[in-house]
């Protein structure tokens, strides 16, 4: 498909800049909220108007775009971004009986805020979108991100996923049951035998383009579908391997498991699919439960290549191997399922 060049990544953990995978930090009040950086790159003035998603989608892009140089456009996966400003907006209707009202939540309470935002910023006029597709738009920004390097094979673009913890998705989710209602630490998330997991939040960027020369890894395939039907699943995760490893197994499958009992038995079955002899590595207690928490998995598995080696926290034992290719898999709330192929580059 197309090589990732560069990425940031702004977290629960201490990814921004200097990563330090080996050190886990846990939840606060049920929730794995992100460690926010200065945002030196961010213009102060600007800065200050910004809503907590486009301030981290910024922070996180802006210091790949200025170190690595323009793009020919940008594109961003969302599912959450937006929301808590949207509500803040209506609020304001109703307390202010649609009179003077605040122009700064409106600007901010749609998803394309943080693209918008960007382009703006760096004076960006080339393509400039945002996908919405919940537990899959990363998914469709990977697709949409290759097939405009297919028709433009010499452009490089900003390609990314952000979701933020807001207080009204939070609370709908809870209400919903996909949140642990017990008190419980990102430690023992595996082994919890109980609905739900813990919120998360991140930001991920990447530089992708068509070129071999210094990639940090190279996204092989990707494929998506909707299903509840775990026959199905298990026959498309099975040609998905058939077709790009020639039936070879994976060095490593990069399972999005949240703990959450009852998504359980997908899990369990990629791991049957990939094989008995392919080691299975966990990141969703490292980011927490959210709609685009596969880009956190691509990340890692971006970082998995550049250290040849995982923390103990994600495998249960310390793995010191030279990776050349990592699958993924990730289900959102069990009807929304991707497969992801990364390499070396």
């Amino acid at each position: 498909m197309f090589y990732i060049h560069q990425s940031s990544c702004i977290s629960p953990q201490q990814t921004f800049k200097d990563a330090d995978l080996t050190v886990l930090h846990g939840p606060v009040e049920k929730q794995l909220k992100a460690i926010e950086p200065t945002y030196d790159a961010i213009p102060p003035g600007v800065l200050r108007r910004m809503g907590k998603a486009v301030r981290m989608g910024a922070g996180s892009a802006l210091p790949l775009l200025q170190e690595h140089g323009k793009t020919d456009g940008i594109i961003i996966a969302t599912a959450n971004a937006g929301k808590e400003d949207c509500v803040k907006f209506l609020d304001q209707i109703v307390q202010y009986e649609e009179g003077m009202l605040t122009p700064l939540n409106f600007v901010q309470s749609t998803p394309n805020a943080i693209a918008g935002q960007l382009g703006l910023i760096t004076k960006n006029h080339g393509y400039n979108i945002t996908h919405l597709h919940q537990g899959l738009a990363f998914e469709n920004a990977l697709m949409d991100a290759d097939m405009r390097l297919a028709e433009y094979p010499d452009h490089q673009y900003l390609l990314g996923a952000v979701d933020d913890i807001s207080v009204s998705s939070y609370t709908f989710e809870e209400k919903e049951g996909w949140h642990k209602q017990e008190d419980i630490s990102n430690k023992d998330l595996y082994n919890a035998d109980s609905p739900g997991s813990i919120a998360g939040e991140a930001a991920v960027m990447f530089l992708v383009n068509n070129i071999a020369a210094g990639a940090k890894a190279k996204l092989v395939a990707v494929d998506t579908l909707h299903s509840t039907d775990e026959h199905i699943i298990k026959e498309r995760l099975t040609f998905f391997i058939q077709q790009h490893l020639q039936n070879n197994k994976a060095d490593l499958l990069l399972s999005g498991e949240d703990g959450d009992n009852r998504l359980a038995h997908f899990y369990d079955m990629a791991a049957a699919v990939a094989g008995n002899e392919t080691p299975i590595a966990h990141y969703k207690h490292m980011c927490g439960a959210y709609p685009t928490a596969s880009a956190f998995g691509l990340w890692i598995a971006c970082e998995i290549f550049k250290a040849g080696a995982l923390p103990e926290h994600m495998t249960g034992s310390l793995l010191k191997v030279s990776y050349k290719n990592i699958l993924l898999y990730n289900s959102y709330r069990g009807y929304q399922h991707s497969f992801m192929l990364v390499s070396v580059a």
